[in-house]
């Protein structure tokens, strides 16, 4: 690792970290009383959260420790192109947003694990379910939160020079907290935290960014733009086979259609389930009405890819001028070296409040939800059925607790964040067909899904153990696998039962394919569906693109993004107003 001298902090930037800290726990003591009256109010705030709150706990969320300095090391790789890695998943999260985030809330469910329940029936719907919430709830759970704290213990080690094992100590100190406020307040206090979090991390990363800039080093846009290699600079990927670390993001065709084709819809991953799941349809399931659902998702994935990148981008951008003796495996560093090098006092405190918010903003969401499965579809499905909800508010704060001690013993198990990453990625492949599918096609059964989640650890392991194969192969080999595997299942059992559908039908009102619907029965119409889906995806990525090329003086570009993003925004109020989908 590239060596540097340690970051002091002045008076005024503790005074700010210890207020961050202090306001964070107030939050959670100014909620713990209302979050005890039921497991509802627990774990979705009682249904009553508006859109934007939700909206803006999705994106907080999103925003860990480790994001701006992974986009920082993605630029200095392969320049602006380099964050397609990201950026390819925008075409599932639309999806999420028009054809599943009115139907999470419509289907009136604690949480994603027990929608399972309602769609399947018998002793293998049962069964999944308690598979899934220890699963997800404990297993992914406790990796995603290891990943995190490795990513803030390597920011802290760098930050103030920092063995290891301290590192790991500060790291569970802030996590401490996170787990107090999220233990005693449930999702209101999560949200509102996770509103306060986001605000001063953005507010963070736009100011060092704009002091990087105004650097006699960097002298501006203008003369960043005159200091970057060119390829730096290209918006998109070149089709040109191997990667190469000395220009744009060059990538095969088959790791192309990987990225852009096919991981969005085919691959399950902690956060971009296609058709939603797990942290996002608890917050749209959180909220007061259906359309408020829609909203709340569609602004998460605007502010996602439009709102926050930017500002990482310029500082990764300004450190390939200001620190190029940094290698490969260093460049993120290139974000911590700004901070100690362009920050004034305050502005450091604030930028290092900045990371911790990020980093406990993650951190609750993860315990809050993930205790959601351990309580409501484990303890109370299978252990105490007649609990009374003050119990179970009991038992939900409590195990709150316990996942964070067990997610940080995890901790000192890991070495690598990026295998982690690699695991997550490619242990879901294949399972994002029967997670959208179910909500539309009635022969989906409770067989499909447990054969489209354990297929993928068996292809997993084969394809990289017993073939030495890596990604892209691996991946296409674990989609095609598992989506064979699922299909077969489908056919060779039983469907579900006719009576179990049509209460399925009746309470969700689906559209797709579903005979137990009848004529008469309020159903979207798909093709507007794909409509507002298009025009939404259209309109992110253009808004995305213009401002890069406003902000970077390609202004003939940016008037023409300009022009596509309001071609997709009148796509998307056309089709909206054609379906049912606002009504």
């Amino acid at each position: 690792m590239y060596s540097f001298g340690v970051m002091h902090l002045s008076n005024l930037d503790w005074t700010l970290l210890v207020a961050f800290f202090a306001i964070s726990t107030a939050i959670g003591l100014y909620f713990r009383k209302r979050a005890g009256k039921s497991l509802a109010e627990f774990f979705l705030g009682g249904r009553q959260f508006p859109w934007y709150l939700a909206g803006v706990s999705m994106v907080a969320t999103t925003f860990a420790a480790d994001t701006p300095l992974a986009v920082t090391e993605l630029v200095g790789q392969h320049g602006i192109s380099g964050n397609w890695l990201w950026w390819s998943y925008l075409m599932g999260g639309m999806l999420t947003t028009f054809f599943f985030a009115r139907l999470w809330r419509r289907a009136e469910i604690l949480t994603e694990v027990e929608f399972i329940e309602l769609r399947y029936s018998g002793m293998a719907a049962a069964f999944l379910r308690g598979f899934k919430a220890v699963y997800l709830g404990l297993f992914m759970n406790v990796l995603v939160i290891g990943w995190v704290n490795l990513a803030l213990m390597s920011l802290l080690q760098v930050f103030f020079g920092l063995s290891e094992g301290t590192a790991l100590l500060y790291t569970a100190g802030a996590m401490l907290i996170a787990a107090g406020y999220s233990s005693l307040s449930g999702l209101w206090g999560v949200a509102v935290t996770d509103a306060l979090q986001f605000v001063i991390a953005m507010t963070g990363t736009v100011v060092l960014g704009i002091l990087v800039l105004k650097s006699p080093e960097i002298g501006g846009l203008e003369g960043l733009t005159q200091k970057v290699p060119d390829w730096s600079l290209e918006f998109f990927p070149r089709l040109n086979g191997a990667m190469d670390t000395a220009r744009a993001l060059s990538i095969s065709f088959g790791t192309f259609l990987a990225y852009v084709g096919m991981q969005w819809w085919a691959s399950w991953y902690p956060g971009m389930e296609p058709g939603g799941g797990g942290y996002a349809a608890q917050r749209m399931m959180s909220v007061k009405k259906e359309e408020d659902a829609l909203y709340a998702t569609l602004f998460f994935q605007i502010a996602h890819y439009c709102l926050r990148p930017w500002p990482w981008i310029l500082v990764g951008l300004s450190a390939m001028v200001l620190y190029p003796e940094l290698s490969d495996g260093d460049l993120k560093l290139g974000y911590v070296m700004a901070m100690r090098d362009y920050l004034p006092n305050g502005w450091r405190g604030l930028l290092l409040v900045a990371f911790f918010a990020a980093y406990m903003s993650t951190i609750s969401t993860q315990l809050n939800w993930g205790a959601g499965y351990l309580v409501n579809d484990g303890f109370k499905r299978f252990i105490r059925p007649q609990a009374e909800e003050k119990e179970l508010v009991r038992v939900s704060r409590i195990t709150t607790i316990v996942l964070m001690l067990i997610a940080l013993y995890a901790t000192t198990q890991m070495e690598s964040i990026s295998g982690v990453w690699s695991f997550l990625i490619e242990c879901g492949a294949g399972l994002g067909g029967v997670l959208i599918l179910r909500w539309y096609w009635w022969r989906i059964n409770a067989w499909s899904e447990i054969s489209a989640t354990l297929t993928p650890i068996a292809a997993y392991a084969l394809a990289h153990f017993a073939f030495d194969w890596v990604f892209p192969n691996s991946f296409f080999f674990t989609v095609g696998l598992t989506t064979v595997v699922w299909l077969v299942v489908t056919f060779v059992t039983r469907p579900e039962s006719k009576e179990h559908l049509q209460a399925f039908v009746d309470r969700v009102r689906p559209g797709g394919w579903w005979p137990q619907a009848g004529e008469d029965q309020e159903r979207p119409r798909m093709g507007y569906l794909f409509m507002a889906w298009i025009g939404a995806v259209v309109l992110t990525y253009s808004i995305l693109f213009a401002t890069g090329k406003w902000l970077l003086f390609g202004f003939d570009d940016a008037v023409v993004y300009l022009i596509s993003a309001a071609v997709g925004f009148i796509a998307l109020r056309f089709a909206m107003k054609k379906t049912t989908i606002l009504q």
